[in-house]
């Protein structure tokens, strides 16, 4: 098999790990910074309260960012498809 062309694929898949998990998480640091914001103007400090926010937020973004997350899966799959019959020479 040859390595540079399984490095390239690991490398893309990486790539592509970190580039569709950003929304959620993303999403859950903006909602924790908020609610850390608030619950220190407000000296309530109980952690489970930051805990639903998060949650609604990381579901928000994968609800609406779904669509492309799929979309890039997909693309990445069907290259990847195309590939491996040529990595057995």
């Amino acid at each position: 098999m040859p390595t540079p062309v399984l490095v390239a694929l690991a490398r893309e898949a990486l790539l592509l790990m970190v580039v569709v998990s950003a929304p959620p998480v993303l999403a859950s640091l903006v909602a924790g910074l908020l609610i850390g914001i608030l619950q220190a103007a407000t000296q309530l400090h109980e952690p489970t309260l930051a805990v639903v926010p998060k949650l609604a937020a990381a579901a928000l973004a994968l609800a609406v960012s779904g669509p492309w997350i799929a979309i890039q899966l997909s693309r990445f799959a069907l290259a990847l498809l195309r590939v491996l019959p040529g990595l057995d020479r």
